[in-house]
């Protein structure tokens, strides 16, 4: 698709993907709840004032194209894929899986990434940046489809639990929510299942897939970018049976609010409130179920080239955005309720992405991984005394 097409083209095909979106007049004149789609086709729910910061939006990601192209034309096309060269994450130089040309472009590279790559442009970028063609390669050509007619008709408590969710991922969007859609969703997560039996299927994934899907365009290409998310981008344990992954990467978090966010991490933990009520779904689904599309898919961009970090740059971000509102708080539930309404509503991507880089400050992954080594004799230990706990009362039962 995109070997075959000019520049000129490219540009109108990005064009015509983002429209401008238009209230009525007589919202405008009552200022009230609007419905309208994204770029995704997902039914957003918001304000005139939430039109307009989606129409600026996207008015920067026009600019933000044309510095794209503008970048093939003086460098040559796909200047960012071009062999052996090194790129900085952290401050070190190491050796990418995928190769850019020099250092220099390695750092216009980051910067450009962070500013949202323009959506025609996202699934080849996506795939190459991530590893996932790397991945892709050292299978035979053939492998999904092979593995797509070989488990045909199995059923695992995977896969039930998978045709399970499929009418609860994303219900009403107008590709996802048809039988076609489903079907689709629904062999990417199988087949996934049957190459790794650790994994098997776990909720959420199904809401990861089904954006990777609409961004992707091919069930294969969602397969290979689902593979390489959960083999190489994320911690591993993420979502397997016990999510031991997962909870360790909740108290990494709750160990980076303290530090980044004292004072909502102190004011929190005095009324009892624990961030993993709201942070697990963030970490599971990888935002793609609390923010809006376009604004989940441009932490994503970050995401595939920067790792797991962005992560806990983008949760810091959430609460340090409310820091205020938060420290007015003495119930639970109305944490719960600034959080989602504030997720929700964040449709200026650049506004979230500024506070996670600029303001939460530096997280080097080194670090991360160092408390994350830290945390986890105490979540396997919570875990099985969990497991006894739990044995032990199906042996009173008997």
């Amino acid at each position: 698709m995109f070997g075959t097409q000019s520049r000129s083209d490219l540009a109108l095909e990005l064009q015509s993907q983002i429209p401008i979106l238009r209230p009525s007049i007589h919202a405008r004149r009552a200022n009230i709840t609007v419905k309208f789609q994204d770029l995704y086709r997902f039914t957003v729910e918001g304000n005139v004032d939430d039109v307009n910061v989606l129409n600026e939006v996207r008015e920067k990601v026009r600019s933000q194209g044309r510095v794209w192209w503008a970048l093939e034309a003086s460098k040559g096309a796909n200047w960012y894929l071009q062999p052996e060269i090194l790129w900085v994450s952290d401050g070190i130089a190491l050796k990418s899986s995928l190769k850019i040309s020099t250092l220099t472009n390695a750092i216009t590279l980051k910067r450009l990434i962070r500013k949202g790559i323009p959506p025609v442009l996202r699934p080849k970028v996506w795939f190459s940046l991530s590893g996932a063609a790397k991945k892709k390669s050292t299978v035979p050509e053939s492998y999904y489809s092979d593995l797509t007619k070989a488990i045909e008709g199995k059923v695992t408590a995977a896969t039930r639990q998978i045709d399970h969710d499929l009418p609860r991922t994303f219900p009403g969007h107008p590709w996802l929510d048809t039988p076609e859609g489903h079907a689709s969703l629904r062999r990417v997560l199988v087949v996934y299942s049957f190459r790794d039996s650790d994994v098997g299927y776990c909720q959420g994934l199904n809401y990861v897939a089904a954006l990777l899907l609409l961004v992707m365009k091919t069930e294969e290409d969602a397969f290979w970018m689902l593979a390489v998310l959960l083999e190489n981008v994320l911690v591993s344990n993420c979502y397997t049976n016990n999510l031991s992954g997962c909870h360790v990467e909740q108290r990494v978090f709750k160990d980076l609010l303290t530090k980044k966010c004292p004072r909502i991490a102190s004011h929190l933990e005095d009324m009892g409130f624990d961030v993993s009520l709201v942070a697990t779904e963030w970490f599971l689904c990888l935002f793609s179920k609390s923010l809006p599309s376009e604004t989940a898919l441009r932490v994503w961009d970050v995401l595939f080239y920067e790792g797991a970090k962005v992560l806990f740059h983008v949760a810091l971000a959430i609460f340090k955005m409310k820091e205020y509102e938060l420290l007015l708080t003495h119930q639970v539930g109305d944490v719960i309720n600034i959080l989602q309404r504030t997720t929700h509503h964040l449709f200026d991507p650049d506004e979230l992405l500024t506070v996670a880089f600029d303001k939460i400050g530096s997280m080097t992954t080194n670090t991360i991984s160092k408390q994350r080594k830290k945390q986890e004799p105490a979540v396997m230990a919570e875990l099985d005394q969990r497991l006894r706990r739990l044995n032990s009362l199906k042996e009173g039962e008997k």
